[in-house]
């Protein structure tokens, strides 16, 4: 083989396995096999396939070694379901919550300094300030309700005892059942909406 067709074949190790399946049509097969010739390296490769196979094939061919039991999924079935017995104790989440917790504060301490960067603590802060604001909301609601409240008592107290008693329990009678009307309104306000979707 000319040193220009030496170059142009540069080792065609990659169509070893093609080779050995058969796969090389009659021009690339002859070319192949005049390239192992030549080359050492590529000759080897094909050896040490051939080889791979041979050994692959003995050790597939002994059917005893692959043989299993015919109740071979029954037992792996029952062993599973006994050694499963332990997780569903009270005891054993414990111990693994423990160990859990354990694992977590481990892999913050070998983090080190990473952990207290700003990447890992700003989702804590976001949530906090988000807690917060909610918290807020929800105490400015409860204030408010409180005062309007504390507001309506007043009047309505002032109402009932400056004027005369009977005046007075005619009033929170029409107040009662004026808010009984209210009630009664919203109520059928709900059920005349039409669903949404």
């Amino acid at each position: 083989m000319t040193e220009l067709a030496r170059d142009n074949m540069a080792c065609l190790s990659a169509e070893v396995a093609a080779y050995l399946d058969g796969e090389l049509r009659s021009g690339a097969l002859e070319a192949f096999e005049e390239h192992v010739k030549e080359c050492r390296s590529c000759a080897r490769k094909l050896e040490e396939q051939r080889r791979l196979l041979c050994t692959l094939d003995m050790a597939f061919s002994d059917e005893k070694t692959l043989m299993l039991p015919a109740d071979f999924a029954r037992v792996v079935t029952a062993h599973a379901q006994t050694d499963m017995s332990g997780v569903r104790d009270f005891k054993e989440r414990g111990r693994a919550l423990r160990l859990s917790v354990a694992l977590a504060l481990i892999s913050f301490a070998l983090l080190g300094s990473a952990a207290l960067t700003d990447s890992v603590l700003e989702p804590v802060r976001a949530f906090g300030r988000l807690a917060g604001a909610g918290l807020g909301i929800l105490w400015r609601a409860i204030y408010a309700l409180g005062a309007g409240l504390t507001v309506v008592v007043r009047i309505t107290g002032r109402f009932i005892f400056e004027s005369h008693a009977a005046l007075g329990l005619f009033s929170y009678l029409i107040l009662g059942a004026a808010l009984l009307l209210l009630l009664r309104l919203i109520r059928s306000y709900h059920r005349a909406r039409p669903a949404s979707n």
